[in-house]
């Protein structure tokens, strides 16, 4: 996460990653706009680009090669990534509703989501169906299906609902994937059936008849049955019915006819089409709200229907990123003007594709040729983003083009001036009673004055035969969503009480945020350590009080108290190996984020990351202790070999590492081949004396990770041979999935070097 040398003056929000949305992004990257920022809200992390998917579902395409990475591109944007589900908006206060997550403010907002087929409208068709969109959900049961027809040995029959050019395109596609995947496999491809049903009297409706009887042909020659005036008005298992009283056997139906917006617009209160899509003014304005726009297929554009189209999704895009930017500085704002007619291009699934505008239509293996060049040159405007001098804005200055009112005037002339030191660089407390008010931590007994308490510290009671254990953990932010970052933060800053097998008891916080409007820091605050504070009510922790400061950079960190039996039962501490015992580590290993300050990493592969680091630890070290663990760390910034010297020093042992046994994030081998590491990586490389036979394996790709600094990392453990696979067992079954042996304890020996390692 880059730190800005400017305030914060106006927050856009783009909710979903549609073909508009994306186009606005890049426009934004390349022309910064000072004191904006940009809030990504997604469901998915990479987005396909329509053109391509039957081309990726013949095969012709990898998965990468049709999706463009969502986390990636908000990156390179500078905008503020939430994989996360918008449920509705408040727009009285100009937020947007999450699901499982705080609301996030706009003050200008646009939506590209897409759209939805309406399989909620005809009986058993959501439960029996497989809707092409969202496409997320769709590629699951089509890696599936894939997996049931190579298993095939019966007829299986296929059927696609809809009869426009997404559902001709996908059963043509999809044929010729299945067929050629029984083939390969040496099996009858005949044993395969497919089915194309349409409401209408004929496929292809807003095309040229010239085309529509080019298709008829193909889906004839092919041996898909197609039947018109079919309406599917019921879905039961392994049958459709429709309204005429016919049936046809399926076995797999995918969904593709007419679609409707989110069921979440609903209650908004915006204008909407009987299809559910927004209606918008020729400026992609809502018509009752100048603050909200909408794009692509959940655009209803007022001046004259049009198609659910992905070339108009991406024509509306730079009209869009215009209008957004001219609303944000109060300038009168530009018509988009979509084209009479447009150019489709329209595959078969063979190589072979058919143009359509208008009355003309033509067609061959070139006009795939044709298809492929122009889908690869767009979709290289988002996977080869050109390398920025400065990924950050000017600094703003109290002339900045965005309209602002007097207060917020003053208040960015503040903020980007010289700051104070001392107690003057507190958070102001009118900012800090709003942010922390709706706070609720945990109630414990044994916390007598705590957070909402006006004194001047907390006040924690020791419980009688309970002995305290202290940490303290604090970094600057490494993301740009402050609620995601509060949790990782503070399940960081817990790891080293679990690792002990203590109890949490109380927290205390200490935060650092960019100086900016109010309105700004008070969310950031909000967001921050409303996260925070899930995970430590989670975990029985109370938040007791804190500081927070200004800073260049956001930062948070807790000292955290513990308790634990003065006796010291059951304490797991670093020095208690065992010859004999087998080396646990409960999550995989290797730091994502300095490939992703650079635009280098996947998408998936960061939420991924942020997925394992937001996984408590306090069941694993209680699984760990209740299987006789000798000792125990988290792994944190010295990384696996740091965190294990450690442990065998003190026990007096040495230890075996097996690299292959690692367990490994997604991209994590690919960033360190790429030459990607830690600005800490460096210093730990330092403890590579400690490797009696490093020369060995330095060239294995793994090698990199064992000095990776973790972040929120798993437990490292020892524990008794005859225990290690019924610990792994119950650790797997408690949400640690990748938890593995990765070595073990031997007696120690002559040499100086405590570890070996083995492939």
């Amino acid at each position: 996460m880059q730190a800005s040398e400017q305030p914060i003056l106006r927050d856009l929000v783009l909710v979903g990653g549609g073909h508009s949305h994306v186009v606005v992004l890049r426009m934004l990257a390349m022309q910064p706009e000072p004191g904006l920022r940009i809030t990504l809200i997604c469901t998915d992390i990479d987005t396909p680009y329509s053109g391509m998917l039957p081309g990726y579902i013949s095969g012709h395409y990898s998965f990468d090669d049709v999706h463009i990475d969502l986390g990636r591109l908000a990156a390179f944007a500078g905008a503020r990534f939430i994989h996360g589900e918008v449920t509705g908006l408040d727009r009285a206060n100009q937020r947007v509703v999450l699901r499982d997550r705080p609301s996030v403010p706009y003050d200008l907002l646009s939506i590209n989501t897409g759209s939805t087929p309406n399989v909620r409208q005809v009986e058993g068709a959501r439960a029996h169906t497989v809707p092409v969109k969202p496409i997320a959900h769709f590629n699951q049961r089509w890696l599936q299906l894939l997996d049931r027809v190579r298993a095939l040995h019966s007829r299986f029959t296929i059927a696609v609902v809809g009869g426009g050019a997404g559902g001709v395109e996908l059963v043509l596609s999809v044929q010729f994937r299945l067929r050629n995947e029984l083939q390969k496999l040496g099996r009858n491809p005949d044993l395969l059936r497919f089915v194309l049903l349409t409401a209408g009297d004929t496929i292809l409706p807003t095309h040229n008849p010239g085309v529509r009887a080019r298709f008829a042909r193909v889906l004839k020659e092919r041996h898909v049955a197609v039947h018109t005036r079919a309406e599917v008005t019921q879905v039961s298992p392994g049958c459709l019915h429709t309204q005429d009283g016919r049936t046809f056997d399926a076995d797999e139906t995918l969904w593709v006819t007419q679609a409707g917006g989110p069921v979440w617009l609903q209650s908004t209160g915006l204008a909407l089409d009987e299809h559910g899509f927004i209606q918008v003014n020729q400026q992609l304005q809502t018509l009752d709200d100048p603050k909200i726009f909408a794009a692509g297929d959940v655009a209803s554009f007022t001046a004259r229907p049009l198609e659910k189209a992905g070339v108009f999704a991406v024509r509306m895009g730079p009209p869009l990123a215009k209008n957004l930017r001219l609303s944000l500085r109060g300038q009168p704002l530009v018509a988009y003007n979509p084209q009479q007619r447009w150019l489709a291009l329209i595959s078969t699934g063979d190589r072979y594709a058919v143009a359509s505008r208008g009355a003309i239509g033509f067609a061959g293996n070139w006009v795939w040729t044709w298809k492929d060049w122009i889908d690869r040159r767009f979709m290289r405007k988002f996977t080869e983003l050109p390398a920025m001098a400065d990924a950050s804005p000017a600094a703003a200055t109290p002339t900045s083009s965005l309209v602002l009112s007097a207060e917020e005037s003053r208040q960015a002339i503040s903020a980007i001036a010289m700051r104070c030191g001392g107690c003057g660089a507190k958070v102001g407390a009118s900012i800090l009673t709003r942010a922390l008010g709706s706070l609720q931590p945990v109630e414990r007994d044994d916390v007598l004055i705590g957070l909402h308490a006006p004194d001047d510290a907390a006040v924690v009671r020791v419980p009688p035969g309970k002995a305290m254990v202290h940490t303290v953990d604090f970094f600057r932010s490494f993301i740009d969503d402050p609620y995601l970052f509060g949790q990782v933060a503070a399940n960081h800053a817990l790891g080293d009480i679990f690792a002990m097998g203590a109890e949490p008891q109380s927290a205390t916080a200490i935060a650092t945020v960019p100086p900016g409007l109010e309105a700004k820091v008070e969310d950031l605050l909000l967001q921050m350590m409303t996260g925070a504070v899930e995970v430590l009510n989670a975990a029985g922790c109370a938040l007791v009080g804190g500081h927070t400061g200004e800073g260049r950079e956001l930062a948070l960190g807790f000292a955290i108290n513990g308790l634990i039996d003065e006796q010291m039962d059951g304490v797991m501490r670093k020095g208690g190996m065992l010859p004999g015992d087998v080396l646990l580590l409960s999550k995989p290993i290797g730091t994502l984020f300095a490939a992703h300050a650079r635009h280098a990493a996947k998408g998936r592969w960061i939420d991924a990351a942020l997925k394992s680091m937001v996984v408590s630890n306090q069941a694993g070290a209680q699984i760990l202790r209740a299987h006789g663990a000798t000792a125990c760390t988290d792994l944190t910034g010295f990384g696996l070999l740091g965190h294990l010297v450690e442990m065998t020093r003190p026990s007096g042992v040495d230890a075996e590492l097996q690299l292959s046994a690692l367990p490994l994030l997604d991209g994590a081998v690919e960033c360190v081949q790429a030459g990607i590491v830690s600005s800490l990586q460096p210093a730990n490389v330092r403890l590579r004396r400690a490797l009696r036979n490093a020369e060995d394996f330095v060239k294995d790709p793994r090698y990199p990770l064992l000095f990776d600094p973790q972040t929120a990392g798993g437990l490292l453990a020892s524990v008794p041979a005859d225990r290690a696979t019924d610990c792994i067992r119950a650790l797997k079954a408690s949400g640690y999935p990748q938890t593995a042996a990765i070595g073990r304890i031997r007696g120690a020996s002559d040499a100086l070097e405590p570890v070996v390692l083995t492939a």
